[in-house]
């Protein structure tokens, strides 16, 4: 392949995947067109991209940028997919495809530099909660523990209004009140 060919691929890679540092590495090899077309196009629903790399150009285009950690994953016919909110959900759906399509084999993913190798990591991958996921769950632990005090702290209010209360009715009916 002459340099300028391999010039215009490494551009068109930079084009298709711009500032993306997380990506998942999968191998579509045995797939028939149509389940491949019928499978980016389910992906590209959700806003998923799928790129077939050439591995060594792949890896000269991202060098020096966090993409460059998926080089023990990199071998032989490889795509790379990428898109979504976060490569958390690129894994949950990839994973949920492998489920459907035995040929799809998952090779690894990375996430914020940190490579998940082999099936195992991308399936482990999948199952951690996404951006918002994470800051809904944070949210929630910082608002435990003073929804507990605002009940503490109301239980009893609680009860005193209903003491209150209860003598206003008794008063407004003119009964008595006996002291205690």
């Amino acid at each position: 392949m002459s340099k300028p060919v391999k010039e215009l691929i490494m551009r068109d890679y930079r084009d298709r995947m711009g500032d993306v540092e997380d990506a998942t590495v999968i191998t579509l090899r045995g797939i028939d067109a149509n389940r491949n077309n019928a499978i980016r196009t389910g992906l590209a629903a959700k806003d998923i991209h799928v790129t077939v790399v050439r591995n060594n150009l792949f890896l000269r285009t991202f060098q020096g940028t966090k993409l460059e950690n998926l080089e023990p994953v990199l071998k032989g016919s490889n795509a790379i997919v990428y898109g979504a909110e976060s490569v958390v959900e690129v894994a949950r759906e990839i994973v949920a495809l492998a489920k459907k399509h035995d040929e799809i084999e998952l090779k690894g993913a990375i996430l914020d530099g940190v490579l998940f190798a082999g099936d195992a990591g991308v399936k482990a991958l999948s199952k951690y909660p996404t951006r918002d996921e994470a800051i809904a769950q944070d949210v929630t632990l910082i608002l435990g523990p003073g929804r507990k005090l605002l009940g503490a702290v109301k239980g009893p209010g609680g009860r005193l209004m209903g003491v209150v209360k209860a003598i206003e009715e008794k008063l407004e009916k003119g009964e008595e009140i006996a002291k205690v």
